[in-house]
């Protein structure tokens, strides 16, 4: 019989709670650690779709990259997430920034591995990861190689005809750790969203700034996680979502 607390406590061991950033919200965010479980849905976000879709699948756990709970609750309609979750006898899990650092299938290795990077670095303290590509190639054409990758419906590219190898990243709302990257020797960087200011930053110090999409930079990590739960807990059954996409569309 595996419990909630089983599962908890092995995520604890590669994607330490303690490690998540100060702002953030992590762990057992609704639920039980005694619960039993069987079946485990894995998805980017919880939303009212994953919740009829573990409901109607059976999971008694959601595990989720993006916190149910981000500040603090003042009230709770019947209409909302959490409201949801716990009206239908639903746990959710939740490894946000904790997973965006881990050094074992964390969101930004998943985006490099994805991206047949090699060398794959780490930065102590740091949200970025960096890896090299096999051979130089433009922003353009690395962009496009982006797109494809991650499935993204578009990728925005700044610099778009300087050579680049030594790549930088970080997944989701990483356009803050822009100027970081470039100070640790980037000659190009990836991640989801970005400020306009970002932009201008890039063309002024002539590193490219690859922009694919927070879902995108970030999704690529639930199949490898669901993997590494699958081959510790054998006796569970863990299911990606097939309701969840990308929120955006574009015209």
């Amino acid at each position: 019989m595996t419990l909630i607390k089983d599962i908890v406590e092995f995520c604890e061991e590669f994607a330490p709670f303690d490690t998540a950033a100060s702002f953030d919200n992590v762990g057992l965010l609704i639920g039980s650690e005694n619960t039993e479980v069987t079946k485990v849905l894995l998805a980017l976000d919880i939303t009212k779709e994953v919740i009829a879709e573990a409901k109607e699948t059976g999971a008694q756990l959601i595990i989720s990259h993006h916190p149910v709970i981000f500040n603090p609750l003042k009230s709770m309609d019947s209409k909302s997430v959490p409201y949801l979750l716990a009206a239908n006898c639903l746990s959710a899990l939740c490894l946000h920034t904790n997973l965006d650092i881990a050094w074992d299938t964390g969101v930004n290795l998943c985006l490099a591995n994805a991206l047949k990077l090699e060398g794959i670095t780490f930065y102590e303290g740091e949200f970025v990861v960096s890896g090299t590509l096999k051979e130089e190639t433009t922003a353009e054409n690395f962009a496009k190689f982006v797109k494809e990758k991650l499935n993204a419906q578009a990728v925005t590219c700044t610099v778009k005809d300087k050579l680049i190898k030594n790549i930088f990243m970080c997944s989701g709302a990483g356009g803050s750790e822009f100027m970081k990257a470039v100070e640790l020797g980037a000659d190009a960087f990836i991640t989801g969203e970005a400020h306009h200011h970002n932009y201008l930053e890039s063309i002024h110090k002539n590193v490219p700034l690859i922009v694919a999409g927070h879902f995108e930079t970030e999704d690529i990590v639930i199949n490898p996680l669901k993997e590494k739960l699958q081959k510790e807990f054998n006796e569970v059954e863990f299911v990606k979502s097939e309701k969840l996409t990308s929120p955006l569309y574009f015209v």
